[in-house]
């Protein structure tokens, strides 16, 4: 997403999909697993959406968030109703970067966001200008080796598991990644890998899902297996994490 049109017309595309409110659900419940095995104190995040990770991480001095779209910056906003510890800034993460040049981060969250950027090396070359010698960055991803893809591909649905999907395509995602590739990218951007995985399995397509949820057939208790469910099928969940360091950071 490069302009405020393709900001505008992926907020409204996000608001009509079916399924990617719960699929943010079993998101947000991976981050706050994390952030209560870290328990950081100064925290970015970087591409907030319609829910801000600050309405359910409280524990926190100061929690910075870099929002493009403005309809979600005004939300953020409203939802932060005047705590002096969160500070949002409208902009592109390239152009955030000097605003928040005097923030020291513990933790830097980039959640749901690489495959939708048409470049993914300056938004990471600004993250790592921000992070010191402590700072843990978090990225997610959605998994191009998720069950629900290898599925499609063996019903002939796709014809190679990178391929974009329909739904991909009206959400502006212009690619598709696994974790070698995840990895790979990190790495050539300046960070180590010090921890990858995924999470949620999702058999079938958001349509399906949510075709699933309205007939009352996925509800909360197989949603929540679902999510389990990937610690026995490694690997195959809908989406794909690393946990990164930075290998030059800046001075402490």
């Amino acid at each position: 997403m490069s302009s405020a049109r393709d900001i505008d017309d992926y907020q409204r595309a996000y608001a009509a999909s079916d399924f990617e409110p719960t699929q943010a659900l079993m998101r947000k419940r991976m981050l706050l697993e994390l952030l209560a095995r870290w328990q950081p104190r100064r925290l970015l995040e970087v591409g907030c959406g319609s829910d801000p990770l600050f309405a359910h991480y409280r524990d926190f001095d100061r929690f910075c968030v870099v929002e493009p779209g403005a309809g979600f910056a005004q939300q953020a906003t409203a939802t932060a109703d005047g705590d002096a510890r969160v500070h949002v800034v409208q902009a592109f993460m390239e152009d955030a970067a000097g605003v928040l040049a005097a923030e020291r981060f513990d933790c830097i969250l980039l959640s749901g966001l690489l495959h939708e950027v048409p470049d993914c090396q300056p938004l990471l070359a600004a993250v790592a200008s921000l992070c010191g010698p402590d700072t843990r960055v978090h990225v997610n991803v959605p998994n191009a080796r998720s069950l629900h893809r290898l599925l499609a591909l063996e019903m002939g649905l796709i014809t190679e598991l990178h391929e974009l999907s329909a739904n991909q395509r009206s959400l502006q995602q212009p690619r598709t990644f696994d974790l070698d590739i995840l990895g790979e990218l990190c790495r050539r951007c300046g960070f180590e890998v010090q921890e990858s995985g995924s999470y949620f399995v999702k058999p079938f397509t958001h349509r399906q899902m949510a075709q699933l949820q309205g007939v009352g057939l996925l509800d909360e208790r197989m949603l929540s297996g679902l999510y389990g469910l990937e610690r026995h099928v490694p690997g195959l969940g809908s989406e794909i994490f690393v946990n990164l360091r930075c290998t030059a950071p800046r001075p402490a």
